[in-house]
């Protein structure tokens, strides 16, 4: 049983499938991990029938990835796996690549983000399916792109954040390089992946013919830095956003505050007034320009720290509001998905798992006023639509029965 949530209150109160966007659209899912489940989830959430193709007894690498009481089931999986039907079926026997090529034949988009060469080796390479079907969009991420000298590495979250300079990028020389702990490059690449796959749908509305579609954490990793590459490119100067000496994050006596001393005149004489300072510390030559506030920065910013270490987190947000410096209480994760604006945004919602009963996960970021984002069902158990979906594509009893016997199905 499935649940349909309605996303947006300016919606209508049910939304259907059929009246999404990409109703009608069949994608046959490869991906695992996070950043082709990332992309493929949103493909959902706005219509496309997704199925996910896993590996018997296995399955995503994320089903298992992360001990749970639910196993299989977690919510590492259940996160990025909503709208979608399993298959799981066995791709190293003959009969098992051969249900898949019969699903290709009929499938809109087929994506993956397997290392290059893999779809290939399994005879699912774009040439090979375009030849039965010439208006299959074929999708692919990976980490680095299908040639040069680091194509053949995995693509992984914080390998990409080595390579592509954003590691190295910190608020201070000081501090030693780290992973950020989030999953950026995932889920970065694994929007230009979406918008890849729905570029290629347009362009096949109108030629009627589909093509290849390639994204890599690299491109997108280094995409992410347009501006800090473009002037190191043509000025030979590091941009670092994060080290700005009028912006940084500060403790206060029950928490922290993060203040962005930019996009107003005269930052620092307003950081002045919110101290309750008798003079305007601009008026100080060490800190006169920008320039020299950059040369003086531990000077500057050790004098931040020494005012909001005396008062709470409210009271200098509040300070800080009044003289129209940004700024932000730093949240904790439980603290942000209880907030007012979580809930006014509508980014909670629930779904009913077929054996779990109800879950939560976040809602699609993108608002659509009319047909909005759909949560039709939850993350599936493995293999929970095998024989569905071969009933949908023409296979008959006796041929299911017997690749289940075979262990083809599973």
């Amino acid at each position: 049983m499935s649940t349909v949530i309605d996303t947006a209150t300016t919606a209508p109160a049910t939304v259907t499938a059929t009246a999404l966007p990409l109703a009608g659209i069949t994608v046959v899912d490869f991906t695992q991990v996070f950043m082709g489940p990332s992309a493929t989830q949103l493909l959902g959430d706005y219509g496309a029938d997704v199925i996910k193709v896993e590996r018997p007894g296995a399955g995503d690498i994320s089903r298992n990835s992360f001990p749970d009481k639910d196993g299989q089931d977690n919510p590492i999986f259940l996160a990025m796996n909503r709208n979608k039907r399993s298959l799981s079926v066995d791709t190293r026997k003959d009969e098992g690549r051969a249900v898949l090529q019969q699903l290709l034949r009929e499938a809109d988009v087929v994506v993956s983000n397997f290392r290059s060469g893999v779809m290939e080796r399994m005879g699912f390479g774009y040439e090979d399916l375009t030849a039965e079907n010439p208006g299959i969009i074929w999708a692919s991420g990976t980490g680095f792109g299908p040639e040069g000298p680091y194509s053949h590495k995995g693509g992984q979250d914080a390998i990409a954040q080595a390579y592509s300079g954003v590691m190295w990028r910190r608020n201070s020389d000081t501090v030693t390089p780290s992973i950020y702990p989030t999953p950026l490059c995932d889920y970065i690449t694994g929007m230009h992946l979406m918008q890849g796959i729905l570029l290629a749908l347009r362009t096949r509305q109108v030629s009627g013919v589909g093509q290849k579609v390639e994204v890599s954490m690299y491109d997108s990793m280094l995409h992410l830095q347009m501006q800090e590459a473009c002037m190191q490119l043509n000025r030979g100067y590091e941009v670092n956003w994060g080290a700005m000496p009028l912006s940084g994050v500060f403790e206060t006596t029950d928490g922290a505050v993060c203040m962005v001393g930019g996009f107003t005149p005269d930052p620092l004489a307003r950081i002045s007034e919110a101290f309750g300072l008798d003079e305007d510390l601009t008026d100080r030559p060490a800190f006169a320009t920008l320039e020299a506030q950059f040369k003086n920065k531990p000077d500057l910013q050790e004098i931040f720290r020494e005012h909001f270490a005396t008062n709470t987190t409210a009271y200098w947000t509040g300070k800080l509001e009044e003289q129209g410096l940004l700024n932000a209480p730093v949240h904790t994760l439980e603290q942000t998905l209880e907030d007012e604006q979580t809930h006014v945004n509508n980014m909670i919602v629930e779904a009913e798992h077929s054996t779990l009963g109800i879950v939560k996960m976040l809602n699609a970021p993108i608002r659509l006023s009319t047909t909005p984002a759909s949560v039709r069902r939850a993350a599936p158990r493995l293999g929970e639509h095998n024989v569905e979906i071969l009933h949908e594509n023409g296979f008959d009893e006796a041929t299911i029965s017997r690749l289940i016997e075979l262990g083809v199905l599973r």
